[in-house]
């Protein structure tokens, strides 16, 4: 049992705010204190204490080659091979992404975020390899062993980029049968450990694909994700099939309840409306999609309809940080932009409770009794902070890039007074330095 002593504010939803110690009790958040306190206990008094955060939308992979020349400023058609160029360099397989996963996971959990969602769209040319398909469950492997070894939880999503459709088939299924049984519903039973499809869009992978990987959720209870209306998602989609993407995916069975979409910067009023009544989730990612000049998702209207929104980083590639706390702070800063302002404890909600539910994750995102101990211990007496009349709303406007002094997994701590437990980040940036060649 762990107790935390002392917090000033605990942000159990986005109604209910409360004062007072924290008890967590195995792997759940505990309905009351016992009268004796047992176990370890954790002084946070002077802090805030928020459900952990969870990214919904990340491609570790990237984190091995942020800041990459030619690929800062420029159209999505000179980035993609400037991003497969160095791919193809370094090379991709299990000790890549297994060094890329450690450096990306630990940046997530020294910044708060306790669940990654993980699209690994890159996979080795088949063509070149005598066991194609075994190659993508060590990825997935290395990927699963990185977040276990540094205490996170992982979704793993088996995507697609320019995959043959039989051979991105084959994979997930593998990988499902690697991990899970049939009646898993997608989610190991100790809650670490989730699976998911998802091409990366219409743009790249067409309907063979789609209904191959969306044959592959069905028989395994997986849900699916995929990115769609980015700026250059509709027109190549416009170029392609005379049609906008949404239509498309409508059309290949993946405008449903199951289903959760990244990005969404081009979306009409009338395409909002039908995601909403199709129980469609969204993520938005503003860190990627400022930079790389795909626009601004229309949060709030999305909101007003029905949809329930996500947050998420993207890649290194875009967005060469993986601070989702940051990308928080964005999302305020840019929401203006197309239509109002947001709410500080929306944009939390959005990328705790909001995330969850696009992962079809209920038990997370709250501290409510009953949810997984997923904790995020926020020191607020900083002279960052100084000034501040509302500290939860301070999170986010003040301290761009803070860390958490404590981090709380399934009930474990992973991160105390700043520092990895289970891991040394200097180990792991050379690891990856050494792996990349850089």
């Amino acid at each position: 049992m762990l107790t935390l002593r002392g917090a000033r504010r605990i942000l159990v939803d986005r109604q209910t705010e409360r004062e007072g110690d924290l008890v967590l009790d195995g792997g759940v958040v505990s309905a009351s204190a016992p009268a004796e306190a047992m176990g370890e206990q954790l002084d946070v008094s002077g802090c805030v204490v928020t459900p952990g955060l969870i990214n919904a939308h990340h491609h570790l992979l990237q984190t091995g080659f942020r800041t990459l020349p030619a690929t800062r400023g420029v159209p999505m058609r000179d980035w993609l091979p400037a991003m497969a160029a160095a791919y193809a360099d370094a090379g991709i397989d299990a000790s890549l992404t297994g060094a890329t996963a450690a450096a990306g996971i630990a940046e997530s959990l020294l910044s708060g975020v306790t669940t990654v969602a993980d699209h690994q769209l890159n996979w080795p040319d088949p063509a070149r390899s005598p066991h194609p398909v075994d190659d993508t469950v060590a990825i997935a492997r290395s990927v699963a062993d990185a977040a276990a070894e540094l205490g996170a939880r992982l979704v793993f999503v088996r995507g697609s980029a320019r995959d043959a459709p039989e051979a991105a088939e084959a994979s997930a299924r593998a990988i499902a049968a690697h991990f899970l049984t049939p009646d898993a519903g997608g989610v190991r039973a100790d809650g670490m450990l989730q699976l998911a499809v998802g091409p990366a869009g219409v743009h790249s992978d067409g309907e063979e694909t789609f209904r191959a990987l969306g044959a592959v959720a069905r028989e395994y209870g997986l849900r699916r994700r995929t990115q769609a209306n980015e700026q250059v998602d509709t027109q190549i989609a416009l170029e392609r099939y005379g049609r906008r993407p949404l239509d498309l995916l409508e059309e290949w069975g993946w405008v449903a309840p199951d289903v959760t979409i990244a990005h969404l910067c081009d979306v009409t009023d009338a395409e909002i409306d039908r995601l909403a009544a199709a129980g469609v989730t969204a993520t938005h990612a503003p860190g990627c999609d400022v930079p790389m000049g795909w626009g601004i998702a229309p949060v709030a209207r999305m909101r007003d309809a029905g949809i329930r929104v996500g947050l998420g980083t993207s890649g290194g590639g875009s967005n060469d940080a993986g601070h989702l706390l940051a990308d928080a702070r964005l999302a305020l800063q840019v929401s203006a932009l197309v239509g109002p302002q947001l709410d500080a404890r929306d944009v939390l909600e959005m990328a705790t409770a909001g995330s969850a539910a696009g992962l079809g994750r209920p038990e997370l995102g709250h501290l409510r009794p009953g949810a997984a101990a997923d904790v995020c211990v926020w020191d607020v007496d900083t002279v960052a902070d100084a000034g501040v009349a509302d500290p939860v709303a301070g999170l986010l406007w003040t301290a761009p890039g803070r860390r958490p002094r404590h981090v709380i997994v399934a009930g474990r701590v992973v991160v105390r007074d700043y520092r990895l437990v289970q891991g040394d980040e200097r180990e792991i940036v050379e690891r990856l330095r050494t792996r990349v060649g850089r």
